[in-house]
């Protein structure tokens, strides 16, 4: 079948037509102009919160993508999920920045990235599970994008000028995202049995951890419109979403997380007075 409705309705409201170009093929930059005093009015520890939040959020799955490169299907959607890797990877540079400014500690965004272990880290959980098949991480890319992409939306607004300057450059990126992994979804949910299977799969396996993004944002209803398009469009099934104990917002990861911080963060640990 023809899946082009479901990630040309998804795009409706957006667009832009440099929405598919990752983060590092572009030169400008979103904080031009802006004012980077944080404004009397706001609240600069739940502004650092929420920022080192979203930042753990992106770096952690930009991580997970990476794994991808020299392994993905084929070279077209390894270039694909490098370069939404390199968009995720751009915001949480900003995002770490911001919240250095914000909580009064000066620290730099390597600071954030390369010197906490998995305990500091607020991460949703649902970004540090390993990456499994090419359907599961697909799937898990529409949902987080689903997810980012309404909280972005509304942070565009946000009071403190810097966080809605980052938000307004990640919705178009976002925007992409989704449309990339919807039509994945799409493909591999209506393809051929074991393609079903293996969506089918990835649903019951992610289902738990949805939870966790849900509670984290009040945008529940609008992002499981977007899932109930694309997933009717596929051929398959709402899940339930069960809770699941524990929150990564709280410091409380998987097993997953540690080494793949260790990983990361090895180079610049071994060398941390280097400069690059």
């Amino acid at each position: 079948m023809s899946d082009d409705h479901v990630y040309l309705s998804l795009a409706e409201g957006h667009d832009d037509g440099d929405a598919r170009w990752a983060f590092g093929t572009g030169f400008e930059d979103p904080l031009h102009g802006v004012d980077t005093a944080v404004p009397e009015h706001v609240d600069a520890a739940e502004l650092a919160a929420r920022c080192l939040a979203l930042g753990d959020d992106a770096l952690v799955l930009a991580q997970r993508l990476a794994e991808w490169v020299t392994r993905a299907p084929e070279l077209e959607e390894e270039v694909a999920l490098a370069n939404i890797g390199l968009d995720l990877l751009g915001q949480a540079r900003l995002l770490y920045s911001r919240c250095g400014q914000s909580d009064g500690t000066g620290r730099t965004e390597d600071a954030y990235a390369y010197f906490r272990d998995a305990g500091a880290f607020r991460n949703v959980r649902l970004v540090e599970l390993p990456n499994g098949d090419f359907a599961f991480s697909v799937l898990r890319l529409l949902v987080f994008a689903s997810w980012r992409l309404a909280h972005f939306t509304e942070l565009a607004s946000a009071s403190d000028p810097v966080l809605a300057a980052i938000a307004a450059k990640g919705v178009k990126e976002l925007t992409y995202h989704r449309q990339y992994a919807a039509e994945w979804v799409v493909r591999l949910g209506d393809g051929t049995p074991e393609s079903h299977a293996r969506m089918r799969a990835a649903l019951a396996a992610q289902a738990p951890y949805w939870s966790e993004l849900f509670a984290a944002h009040d945008a529940r209803e609008a992002v499981l419109a977007d899932l109930h398009q694309v997933l009717a469009a596929a051929a398959l099934p709402m899940p339930t979403v069960p809770p699941l104990p524990g929150r990564g917002r709280d410091g409380e990861h998987t097993e997953h997380l540690a080494p793949l911080l260790t990983e990361l963060q090895s180079v610049a640990r071994a060398h941390p007075e280097a400069t690059w």
